[in-house]
């Protein structure tokens, strides 16, 4: 592991523009290794936004040079890791997240965006990240009903065997079961009926479950319920479903972003705001994912 040294020097006078430089180099998540010295491990992406900052103290008339710092022995490597230790920010994040029991939908989007931020400048994870991780899982997990991810082989069946079946999964739709209801209905079982239930725990027996705890179909190995339903019925291999998949994972778990998820969230919220029945619902947000799935079945043309 090499690592990147900016040796930054600011004129006393420019409290503006020093603010400006900590600033960035803070977001960066650099380490500092005294004043004026800061680390970041080496890769193009750090080189490009060190040098950028660079410039911004030549603006100022500061000066900053950058170095490669190569060739150190275990012992001294394991120290500079050792300043990019963020246990004390999750320590924080943990606070925040142990005094939210009762978190309204904002407050779990700004914990996890938290959450997110300070995952992309842990550049050296541990234990500290896994169970600030598992604590914001639950959280939201208690906070929305979503189901726990169980850890079990997802077994291959055979749509056939699954037609004219009553699905059965909690009632107020939102992404990973308005797209599951969707995927059933669409490539599983054509003649499907939900059903929309108000206490999962009394899920009729002839009912297949879907996305909530002891359900037929739910979350597995981190996997949402989407991805377990296409998994198990052999649809991931179709590009198109896959691409789905990432959206539903990540607005249902969180995960790397996409970019047409934030359309699709405002999309399917709005419907969820205006059309209070489930079944209609369904009905529209299964428009919205037919033309996604046409757009990717058809390799996203260029409108241009």
């Amino acid at each position: 592991m090499n690592f990147l040294v900016l040796l930054v020097t600011l004129p006393t006078k420019q409290s503006a523009g020093r603010m400006r430089v900590w600033r960035a180099l803070r977001a960066m998540g650099c380490a500092t290794l005294r004043d004026g010295v800061y680390l970041l491990p080496e890769s193009a992406q750090h080189a490009a936004a060190l040098a950028q900052v660079a410039e911004d103290v030549a603006s100022v008339q500061g000066t900053a040079d950058l170095y490669l710092l190569t060739g150190r022995d275990d012992t001294q490597r394991g120290r500079l890791i050792a300043l990019f230790d963020r246990r004390d920010d999750y320590t924080r994040l943990m606070d925040s997240i142990g005094t939210s029991e009762a978190a309204d939908a904002k407050t779990l989007r700004a914990l996890r965006r938290e959450f997110l931020a300070l995952s992309a400048i842990d550049f050296f994870p541990g234990e500290a990240r896994r169970q600030t991780e598992d604590a914001l899982v639950a959280l939201e997990a208690a906070a929305t009903g979503e189901p726990s991810s169980v850890s079990c082989k997802i077994r291959r069946l055979d749509s056939a065997d699954f037609q004219g079946r009553k699905w059965a999964t909690r009632k107020n739709l939102w992404v990973d079961r308005m797209a599951s209801a969707w995927l059933i209905r669409r490539f599983i079982d054509h003649k499907a009926s939900f059903l929309w239930l108000d206490d999962s725990k009394r899920c009729p027996q002839m009912a297949l479950g879907f996305d909530f705890d002891g359900a037929a179909f739910t979350h597995v190995d981190g996997r949402v319920s989407f991805e377990v339903l296409a998994a198990s019925f052999g649809l991931e291999v179709d590009p198109a479903i896959a691409r789905l998949s990432a959206i539903v994972h990540y607005l249902d778990v969180g995960g790397l972003p996409v970019p047409e998820a934030v359309g699709l969230e405002a999309l399917l919220a709005g419907m969820r705001t205006t059309l209070v029945d489930d079944d209609t619902l369904l009905a529209s947000a299964s428009q919205a994912f037919d033309f996604l799935y046409a757009n990717y079945l058809n390799g996203e043309p260029n409108r241009e």
